[in-house]
């Protein structure tokens, strides 16, 4: 499934060692670390010490490691793994790389609850997640992936890239941190102000802030200063900004991919630091409800609460993490008689009454959440709800074949005896009606007759923008002059994820015409926008571009570049590489690409299927069929590739 999704993600685009869990405070960048806030603002600190964000990443001792490492056994898929203690290390004796059994010490931990991962350095400043986990509140170890059978030489195996801390986890898990990634080595020379989501991971350097307040209260007649930037803080969580709490929180807590591979600013906006993934079929169901891990942001997006101002701390404290109250009582601080005056549009009624939610007080059936906060589990104990705050519609389930919160527990009966008992319960409710779901359900099975809705949904400012862009996200299989000249409109749409969407369809018309259309959002204000106007634009920028336009793709493409070799260490991204040498016929580029694919993920078979498909092209049949054997070696059993090699040795006899 994961390299299912990876390949998705490529598809959708183109049709010297650091010790780890030191704490590397730059001064010249003004980190202090989370203990310097603490001498005065002791209460924050002290709600923060308890939480997720405070322990997402630890050193291991005897406070922080929770699993059994008492000479405690592993099995799985035939390898066995001790988990062990000597003195004051922590180790783990398992299959290596190289099939062997070797005893790892454990670097770090991270997590707390409900599962809790062990952090093993396989070579100076490579970090690899085990993903042999403890179950925090079952008190056994579990395999995060149990289906998943990874020999030692695959890249899914947790010492294979897909499994690296350095790359795919450490960003969200530190504060201030810089992947540093030497694509030429593959070494990483990694470093973060702290471990763990510190103070400054959110408020940003604390030292000018720092040297406010001793300025404050060395003079007793010093005004409190109404701008946070005179405090020395970089972003502004005031109530008049949502977006700046909101888009804080969404670049840890969403599915999307870095533009950089080194942790935005503080305050950063969403869009200059991150491109979202969007509601495609692998991540969520045809109705946007959460199918993989979301990671909250996607699904939020999609929720009225959002377009109307609600932000993270209205339910959760933002030290803590901790929900503000427990129960319907967190719900019904705005859902009920008397309202909340900070969202005046809201119907004030009584929710919390058996009128409402039909099922016995006290009962699970009974809380807000059970009915419109879809829950599912992740990483086999890891329980996560659904942000979208969803209406249950089990005549969608019945039509499309989405899930519904109805049948999450009566699973003894059918979406279509939960669909009627909610007609008879609210016989004039207004969520009956049509819904995107139904198109883009319809559009995985036929998608040329799926245009014109796409296109209506997009072009539906009562949509989400998310949903927006998704639908035309759709069109790109099927991008055609006609759909690209039919969709500019929302080339100037005021959310950048639809003039993103809509740019990728200008791939429709022909080289020659993109530019006049596509030269403005090169200058957009956010970089995502920038970087899709830039990647349609890729090869047709000919000689007859102005010099202001010509610059203007320079940079843009420069940005486009940058945000790709940020990633050099997944890939995915050399697929993605290959894609683009391709398109501008850049063989030798292309197979340095596809080489470098298939070098970090022996078991990526469509790297090796280009690698082929390039020498034959370039009449070097013995060479594609030395690769097709390598390849072959190192995917047995694999279809296509013997189809391939059947093919090209009868063609050579």
């Amino acid at each position: 499934m994961l390299r299912a999704f990876i390949l998705g993600t490529v598809i959708a685009l183109f049709t010297g060692a650091v010790a780890f869990g030191q704490t590397k405070l730059d001064a010249n960048e003004g980190y202090v670390g989370s203990p310097a806030c603490a001498k005065c603002h002791m209460a924050q600190h002290a709600a923060w010490l308890k939480s997720h964000h405070a322990n997402a990443w630890n050193l291991p001792n005897a406070n922080t490691v929770l699993g059994d490492f008492s000479g405690a056994t592993f099995t799985h898929n035939g390898v066995e793994t001790h988990f062990i203690k000597k003195l004051e290390d922590y180790l783990i004796k398992t299959e290596g790389a190289d099939g062997k059994n070797h005893e790892y010490k454990v670097q770090a931990t991270a997590g707390i609850t409900p599962l809790q991962q062990y952090l093993i350095e396989t070579e100076p400043g490579r970090l690899q997640a085990f993903d042999v986990a403890w179950d925090v509140n079952g008190k056994r170890w579990y395999h995060l992936f149990p289906d998943q059978k990874a020999s030692a030489s695959d890249g899914l195996h947790w010492t294979g890239p897909y499994k690296n801390w350095n790359g795919r986890c450490a960003a969200c898990h530190a504060t201030h941190y810089k992947k540093t990634y030497d694509p030429r080595s593959r070494k990483f020379a990694s470093t973060q102000a702290e471990i763990g989501v510190g103070c400054e991971a959110c408020h940003g350097p604390g030292q000018r802030h720092i040297d406010w307040a001793q300025k404050q209260n060395a003079s007793a007649t010093a005004s409190e200063p109404a701008d946070i930037a005179t405090k020395g803080l970089i972003p502004n969580f005031s109530s008049r900004s949502p977006q700046t709490e909101i888009q804080q929180c969404a670049g840890c807590h969403s599915r999307r991919e870095a533009l950089s591979d080194a942790s935005p600013a503080p305050g950063t906006p969403y869009n200059d630091a991150y491109a979202i993934a969007l509601l495609r079929p692998d991540l969520y169901h045809h109705d946007g409800a959460i199918k993989d891990e979301d990671y909250v942001y996607g699904s939020f997006l999609q929720s009225k609460m959002h377009r109307q101002g609600v932000r993270c701390s209205n339910c959760h404290d933002v030290h803590s993490g901790a929900v503000k109250a427990e129960g319907n009582a967190l719900c019904t601080q705005c859902h009920s008689p008397a309202g909340n005056a900070s969202f005046p549009t809201l119907t004030k009624k009584d929710y919390d009454t058996p009128d409402h939610h039909f099922h016995q007080a006290g009962t699970d059936g009974a809380l807000c959440k059970s009915c419109h906060m879809m829950e599912r589990t992740y990483m086999g104990v890891d329980r996560r709800r659904d942000h979208s705050f969803r209406v249950p519609r089990p005549d969608l389930s019945a039509a499309i074949g989405v899930p519904n919160t109805c049948n999450d527990c009566h699973g003894d009966k059918s979406a279509s005896w939960a669909a009627a008992e909610l007609e008879k319960r609210f016989p004039n409710s207004r969520y009956r009606g049509a819904h995107f779901g139904t198109v883009f359900k319809a559009a995985t099975r036929d998608l040329p007759g799926s245009v014109d809705a796409l296109l209506a949904i997009a072009s539906d400012k009562t949509q989400a923008p998310i949903v927006r862009a998704s639908a035309l996200d759709k069109l790109k299989g099927v991008a055609s002059a006609d759909i690209a000249g039919r969709s500019q409109a929302l080339l100037k749409d005021e959310d950048p994820m639809v003039r993103a969407a809509a740019a990728e369809l200008q791939r429709g018309l022909p080289p020659g015409e993109r530019l006049p259309v596509l030269e403005e959002l090169l200058s957009d204000q956010f970089r995502t926008v920038r970087i899709a106007a830039a990647r349609t634009l890729l090869g047709a920028v000919g000689a007859t571009a102005t010099p202001a336009a010509r610059t203007a793709y320079t940079k843009a493409n420069g940005e486009f570049m940058h945000a790709l070799m940020s990633r050099a260490d997944f890939p995915e991204t050399h697929m993605a590489l290959g894609g683009l040498a391709l398109q501008l016929r850049n063989m030798p580029s292309a197979l340095a690409a596809f080489h470098e694919a298939v070098g970090q993920d022996p078991q990526l078979v469509a790297g090796w299927v280009m690698l082929v498909r390039i020498e034959l092209a370039l009449g070097r049949d013995g060479e594609a069929l030395k690769l097709l054997r390598q390849a072959r070696q190192a995917n047995q059993g694999n279809d296509e590739l013997e189809q391939m090699e059947m093919s090209l040795t009868g063609k050579r006899n």
